[in-house]
C-alpha cells in the first residue's frame, strides 16, 4: 500500500494525469489503481459525448465541490472497483448496467446468469455497458443526472465538512447555522 498526502504536488500531478482529475485536495490513498478517498471526495464516472456527464461536472464545479472525473474509456476500471460499485447499488445490476447497450443486445448477454466474478470481468472488458454518469462518495451513489438528488452531494459536503479555513466558509457556515 502506498500512502500520499494531499499536499504532495508531484503526486497530485500524477493523479491528475492518470485519472483525468478536475479537483483533488483530499486524496488519502491510492491502492491497486482504486481511489480510496475520504468523505470529501466525489468520483464521477463519465464517457465522452455524454450530456448528462457534462451536466453533473458543471453542477459540481458551479457548487465548488471537489471531484475526480474518471472517463471509463480512457481509464480502465479494475475488478475491485467494479465490485465496489455493484456493492453500493440498491438493485444490483439493474442500477448500473444498461440493458440497451449494443454489446448486450447484439451478443444476447445474460447478465443474470453470470457469477459476480464473471460480471465484473465482463464490465471491465466492456465498460460501455455501464449507465452514465455514476456519481459516488462515501454516503451517496447516483446514476444519471437528477437535479434534486444531486443536491444530496452538496448538502452533505457543505454542512458536514466546511471548516473555518475553507475559502467558502462564509457561505457554508451560514447554511450550517440555519
Amino acid at each position: 500500500m502506498i500512502i500520499f498526502t494531499s499536499h504532495d504536488l508531484s503526486i497530485k500531478r500524477l493523479i491528475r494525469t492518470t485519472f483525468s482529475c478536475t479537483y483533488i485536495n483530499s486524496m488519502d490513498l491510492i491502492k491497486s489503481n482504486i481511489l480510496l478517498y475520504n468523505t470529501r471526495m466525489i468520483v464521477v464516472y463519465t464517457s465522452p459525448g455524454c450530456s448528462s456527464c457534462r451536466k453533473v461536472k458543471n453542477y459540481l464545479k458551479d457548487n465548488h465541490l471537489q471531484f475526480i472525473e474518471k472517463n471509463i474509456f480512457n481509464t480502465l476500471l479494475n475488478k475491485e472497483e467494479v465490485k465496489y460499485l455493484i456493492s453500493r447499488t440498491e438493485n444490483g445490476t439493474d442500477d448500473i448496467i444498461s440493458k440497451r447497450s449494443k454489446i448486450i443486445q447484439e451478443e444476447q448477454v445474460d447478465i443474470e446468469s453470470m457469477s459476480l466474478s464473471q460480471l465484473c470481468d465482463f464490465i471491465v472488458e466492456n465498460p460501455s455497458v455501464l449507465k452514465r454518469p455514476i456519481i459516488i462518495d462515501d454516503r451517496n451513489l447516483q446514476i444519471g443526472y437528477d437535479e434534486e438528488e444531486i443536491e444530496l452531494f452538496k448538502k452533505l459536503k457543505t454542512i458536514s465538512h466546511c471548516e473555518g479555513v475553507c475559502p467558502h466558509f462564509e457561505t457554508c457556515g451560514e447554511i450550517r447555522k440555519e
